[in-house]
């Protein structure tokens, strides 16, 4: 019942008819776990993509029954671009996105389902907008409008739904709350109380939907198409994480991405709306221990069987109920404390936050997202573009300790590379490493890239200017504790030519300093002095 109930409100909330947020759980349901990485994840509508997909809408300024048309042809573009994602294996880039960016996103998401349901609870008639602001505007204007009946249904079933939640916490609030409420209202008919109905859904016809191609539309809506997908990727890999961690379970995030677009594809054929993964749905699955995600296609299959006892049942419950009862979960998604841990912890967290907050009250949500996601980034390369170069020695406990660099320079030095070295970081790594090359007394300099990861090509440039740079000043230039993927940049970037076979030692997992011992002797062979001073550098891109 909770996914009956769930469907019909995400569909309330992307200005949608209650059904298709119906078929969206019931397809998703069956058909995700078929590809799915997680035993416990449900696909269906979720807040985040519903709103999403209400503002997309509003913004290009579609009526309900242009949303309804232009849905298959944006899902087949959600799925297509999710599933080609997943094949490329870029889920991994949620690892560079912050939660931050979800906890603003949802927060200003929140504002705007509670904006729009209000003006239904109200009974107003006015114009919808894609963003809060201007929602906000337009419901402030209308209020001279306001159709009491509609209030007090809305205020009675508010008022019935917190009974529940205190009396009888073990009952489902908002089913065992509409069940109720369509009850008083079929008992008020007589009164002659105009109230709006939801439309009852008759699941024998569930209709087929074919996207339609269209040039045009297609240009439109694939800037939404790319947001929504991207959305959904982050909720569904944060909700697949956290469960799989809760349960000792391993998971593959692209697998996870591949099954979204999956049924966001089946979606668009059955009359369904935008799927990602359900919070509320996969905790419940989880704490009910479901062992496969046989629990989820049991799930769907009783949420069909549903639709057809209950359908037709709908259209006793007033519109202005369940969007007071969407209101209530437009409340629950500000989590004040998560907020406060935000804006308290660092002043790039806060600024994160209020850029995706402030972007999605001010602008469509799916601008927000981009806003959101490049403000994340970009932090992130500030931070991970500032390695240091720290002089390394031995103290006279025997204890290596770091140093500040001398003036004096050794015949040899280690550079020992550590963390991603990618082109945000190559411009500040060749300037510290070139002023170790250029000094008059050193001989060699030995890179150890044991733990240096996502080089680049911008990064094999700065490497090739630096042999280049060693061989003008006779500083030989050496490699060290290479992995693979140093090995891979090394001979397709035509680095392994330059720098020469001699001179690059691969790393050995059963001796992991093997690779420095023989550079070493490399590097003495070059300089002709056995007895050369050596000294370690570390280069260091992680900051507290």
């Amino acid at each position: 019942m909770l996914d009956f109930t769930m469907g019909m409100a995400y569909a309330l909330i992307a200005g949608l008819p209650v059904q298709m947020g119906i078929f969206c759980s019931a397809l998703a349901s069956l058909t995700g776990p078929l590809l799915a990485s997680s035993r416990f994840v449900m696909l269906g509508p979720s807040n985040a993509t519903a709103v999403m997909l209400l503002s997309t809408f509003l913004t290009l300024g579609y009526t309900q029954e242009q949303s309804i048309t232009a849905l298959p042809l944006l899902l087949l573009l959600v799925g297509g671009f999710m599933i080609i994602g997943a094949i490329c294996r870029v889920a991994t880039i949620t690892q560079y996105i912050s939660r931050t960016v979800i906890i603003g996103y949802i927060t200003a998401a929140a504002c705007l389902i509670i904006v729009n349901q209000l003006k239904t609870v109200f009974g107003l008639h006015v114009p919808r907008a894609g963003t809060f602001a201007e929602s906000l505007y337009n419901f402030i204007s209308g209020l001279q409008g306001t159709h009491l009946p509609a209030l007090l249904v809305g205020g009675v079933t508010l008022g019935i739904y917190l009974l529940f939640r205190k009396f009888a916490r073990l009952l489902p609030a908002i089913a065992c709350t509409l069940v109720v409420v369509a009850g008083l209202a079929a008992a008020a008919k007589p009164l002659g109380l105009e109230i709006d109905m939801l439309n009852p859904v008759n699941a024998a016809a569930w209709p087929l939907s074919i996207p339609q191609f269209n040039w045009g539309e297609l240009n439109v809506l694939v800037n939404a198409a790319l947001a929504l997908a991207f959305l959904s990727l982050l909720e569904s890999s944060s909700i697949s994480k956290n469960l799989a961690a809760q349960a000792g379970d391993r998971i593959d995030v692209n697998q996870q991405m591949l099954s979204v677009g999956a049924a966001n594809l089946v979606c668009a054929f059955g009359s369904g709306m935008t799927v990602s993964g359900s919070l509320t749905r996969s905790a419940l699955n989880h704490r009910s221990g479901a062992r496969t995600p046989i629990a989820s296609m049991f799930s769907g299959t009783l949420l069909i069987a549903t639709l057809f006892l209950v359908g037709g049942l709908i259209q006793y419950i007033p519109r202005p109920a369940l969007s007071a009862l969407v209101i209530t979960v437009g409340v629950s998604l500000i989590n004040v404390e998560q907020i406060k841990l935000v804006l308290k912890s660092t002043k790039s967290d806060a600024a994160v936050f209020f850029t995706t907050f402030g972007g999605g009250l001010f602008l469509p949500l799916d601008t927000a997202i981009y806003l959101g996601a490049a403000a994340s980034m970009v932090f992130f390369i500030r931070k991970a573009a500032r390695p240091e170069l720290k002089e390394i020695s031995i103290a006279e406990s025997g204890e290596l300790v770091e140093s500040e660099i001398s003036h004096d320079r050794p015949e040899i030095a280690i550079v020992h590379v550590e963390g991603d070295l990618f082109f945000a970081s190559s411009d500040v790594f060749l300037e510290q490493i070139r002023r170790l090359a250029e000094h008059p007394t050193q001989k060699a300099l030995i890179l150890r890239l044991r733990n240096a990861y996502h080089l680049d090509a911008t990064v094999a440039m700065s490497i090739q200017q630096l042999i280049k740079l060693g061989r003008d000043k006779g500083c030989a230039i050496i490699v060290s504790g290479a992995h693979e993927d140093v090995e891979r940049i090394f001979r397709q970037s035509g680095l392994m030519d330059l720098l020469g076979e001699e001179n690059f030692f691969r790393h050995n997992p059963d001796n992991p300093n093997i690779s420095t011992r023989d550079a070493l002797k490399r590097a003495k062979a070059i300089t002709g002095i056995d007895s050369a001073d050596i000294t370690i550098f570390a280069v260091d891109d992680k900051k507290p």
